[in-house]
């Protein structure tokens, strides 16, 4: 881009509003990529992490399984199995206020507790990329109406509007409106992708949140194609 219409010469010739609403945008932009990275590369543990529940499955007692699920503490499947069994052995521990809950809804609402806080913590930095997809474009639009009125100030002043006086004055401000487009579309798309991510993961913390369910309750998975061939767990600390 030639340096008479270029960033350079926006940055230099434009007032305290234009380098604000510049400056903005790139903080705008850096942020939406770093939330960006940041949940996508926890996508990407958390698939790996979800793979191993059929090994959790395939163990000879529930500690061998919660070995084979790792020990990261942010591991959404190991917590939802610990929330679990401390629901089971809590309920039976004593007498107390929850008696009146049966076992299994007893067990029903703490697995739901351990999935609502792990959503929560996929969900955090979602509301980053929205903002940003959403008011970016306004503000590149801002810093353009900013730019066009002093543009015009100055064709003003010069007393007349050839195109070489026009020409660099607007297409300095045209640039605001895309910028706040070149910040807006990945974090929009960023967003849909990581919401998508999420609801697959989550679909899937439902799914073992219900094996769990039956196995506590019951003492064995789910009958069904995935779980035919597994051997029941003991219930072992």
């Amino acid at each position: 881009m030639n340096s008479e219409f270029g960033l350079i010469h926006l940055w230099s010739q434009g007032d305290f509003v234009t380098r604000a609403v510049a400056v903005l945008l790139l903080a705008m932009s850096l942020a939406s990529w770093l939330v960006i990275i940041i949940k996508a590369l926890d996508l990407r543990r958390h698939a790996a992490q979800a793979r191993k529940i059929e090994s959790f499955w395939h163990a000879a007692d529930f500690a061998d399984g919660l070995s084979k699920l790792g020990t990261d503490p942010d591991n959404p499947f190991r917590a939802l199995a610990l929330e679990g069994r401390e629901a089971a052995a809590h309920h039976n521990a004593q007498p107390q206020l929850h008696d009146s809950l049966g076992a299994s809804e007893w067990l029903t609402r703490s697995l739901r507790n351990s999935i609502d806080e792990s959503t929560a913590r996929m969900q955090s930095g979602l509301a980053v990329l929205a903002s940003v997809g959403s008011t970016a474009p306004f503000i590149g639009l801002f810093g353009t109406v900013w730019g066009i009125y002093h543009a015009l100030l100055a064709i003003s002043s010069a007393g007349q509007a050839t195109i070489d006086k026009v020409a660099g004055p607007i297409g300095e401000a045209l640039i605001m409106t895309a910028l706040g487009l070149a910040v807006a579309i990945p974090a929009v798309l960023g967003y849909n992708a990581l919401v998508r991510g999420n609801k697959g993961l989550i679909t899937r913390l439902n799914r073992f949140a219900h094996d769990l369910h039956a196995y506590f309750v019951t003492g064995s998975r789910v009958a069904g194609a995935a779980a035919s061939k597994v051997v029941p767990m003991k219930k072992g600390s």
